[in-house]
């Protein structure tokens, strides 16, 4: 079987044992697959992929977008086992506007955001925003979550944190790390001691003693990011307050996928821990990162081996 014909063949077998059905995908791939062999190509190349892509009568139509878009798929998950398979660029099909690919942040980078936090003049916007960077990271809550909390939706004793009319107006209980719960106990105290007579309710509290606004939370990070090479995404975009759950969703999956854990059965206590209405919201994440797909078709090699 040709290399490529068999690339094709684990990339759907692990797309399908996460969820996903690729009744479409699955034809569209197997004939750009044909079309790759009958050349002689055993590695996906960007000319070629562009080349069948186009092989369709309507130039207005997106398929065509949508075409190179699969083979992108496919050509993400072989280079992260194969460097010398391409990776189509964005952008050479105009199409439907997509959702913008994740700034991915390693540990160390959060590291150091974090202790740039503390180079901020003013102190209590330094203890604010490394106690939010600290939160994002751990938990992986939506900004607005975290903007809304209220000191009394911390609960020390069980280590849990009430997330109130959430998206879709969906309330959960989201449990922390000790550690986690310190760190914001810490916090509290700094806060209380910079505003002794509180003006709201908000765990986290603005320069003035108020609840943050997005924008201006916003703003405040990237003064900090500033002072971090962090790079960007592979599109050019500057990493994001949002980028840090899809991080942390990335990461627990790629912590699981590399302890040999059932996957596919635990995505739904992810989705419930994220606040996703069902796994499917969640399926977004397995695509975002090389590395989670390298270490996804490693466990499948390896089931494979067992199998065997």
């Amino acid at each position: 079987m040709n290399e490529l014909r068999t690339g094709l063949t684990d990339y759907l077998v692990l797309r399908r044992s996460l969820g996903y059905k690729l009744a479409r995908s699955a034809t569209v791939l197997d004939d750009f697959v044909g079309f790759a062999e009958a050349g002689g190509w055993t590695h996906i190349r960007t000319e070629v992929a562009l080349s069948w892509a186009l092989r369709t009568p309507n130039a207005e139509s997106r398929w065509r977008a949508d075409r190179l878009a699969m083979v992108r798929g496919l050509a993400r998950y072989l280079h992260a086992i194969d460097p010398d398979h391409e990776v189509p660029p964005t952008g050479l099909i105009p199409g439907r506007r997509r959702q913008p690919a994740p700034f991915l942040y390693s540990d160390e980078q959060v590291a150091d955001l974090m202790a740039a936090t503390r180079r901020l003049r003013s102190s209590i916007q330094a203890a604010t925003l490394e106690a939010v960077l600290g939160l994002l990271w751990a938990t992986g809550l939506r900004v607005a979550e975290v903007i809304r909390l209220d000191t009394f939706d911390l609960d020390r004793g069980d280590h849990t944190l009430f997330v109130r009319e959430s998206k879709g107006g969906r309330s959960r209980i989201v449990p922390v790390d000790e550690s986690v719960m310190a760190a914001l106990l810490h916090y509290q105290r700094v806060r209380d001691e910079a505003f002794a007579h509180p003006r709201c309710s908000s765990l986290f509290v603005s320069t003035v003693g108020r609840r943050w606004l997005r924008g201006n939370l916003g703003a405040a990070f990237k003064k900090v990011a500033a002072m971090v090479d962090l790079g960007t995404t592979p599109a050019g975009r500057a990493p994001r307050l949002g980028d840090f759950r899809h991080s942390f969703a990335v990461s627990t999956l790629l912590a699981w996928h590399r302890d040999g854990r059932d996957v596919n059965a635990l995505l739904p206590v992810l989705s419930t821990y994220l606040g996703h209405v069902s796994p499917a919201s969640t399926y977004w994440y397995l695509s975002a990162s090389p590395e989670l797909l390298a270490a996804a078709a490693q466990r499948l090699g390896d089931l494979g081996e067992d199998r065997s």
